[in-house]
């Protein structure tokens, strides 16, 4: 009989354990384009990536961005540049992030900030006045708020975006 009651115990355990509730299986923007509010400039410093009620923002830290083409790969931190991925109510659009006063709707469900990682960029001149940036996202570690990481990030290339110096 204490067999039999340890059994059933084992299974109720098992039945009542959870893998936690973590929602996000995949963070996928690859089809997706870097934008930004207003003109683009070196001083820009704000890039989102929306993916219909998704938003990737990357907020680098200033003076990354240079009208000069790079030798080396300039290499940020996630801690001195922000990361953030947020899942929204309904679809969002570039207005959220732009617009002076932002619409009440859709309303962030859930926001989780990179803990680790780094952003790359690499500059290229295009001619004398046109550079292009690469910006690219490596170990990126987002830990949502039950302590659970987000598995099968593919989200190696935040994207390019083009300066001028004029």
């Amino acid at each position: 009989m204490k067999k039999f009651l340890s059994l059933i115990g084992i299974a109720v355990f098992l039945y009542n354990c959870s893998d936690g509730d973590l929602q996000i299986e995949t963070i996928d923007f690859d089809s997706v384009t870097a934008q930004n509010c207003g003109t683009l400039t070196t001083s820009s410093r704000v890039f989102f990536k929306i993916n219909d009620d998704e938003a990737l923002i990357l907020n680098l830290a200033s003076g990354l961005l240079k009208n000069e083409a790079s030798t080396e790969t300039i290499s940020s931190n996630i801690g001195t540049s922000t990361l953030t991925y947020r899942i929204f109510s309904d679809a969002v659009s570039s207005g959220y992030f732009c617009d002076e006063i932002p619409p009440i709707e859709p309303v962030v469900t859930e926001e989780i900030e990179a803990t680790g990682g780094s952003v790359l960029i690499n500059t290229v001149a295009i001619d004398s006045v046109t550079f292009e940036h690469t910006i690219q996202l490596q170990d990126i570690t987002l830990i949502n708020e039950q302590g659970e990481r987000i598995t099968d990030l593919t989200i190696t290339d935040f994207g390019t975006v083009q300066t001028s110096s004029n």
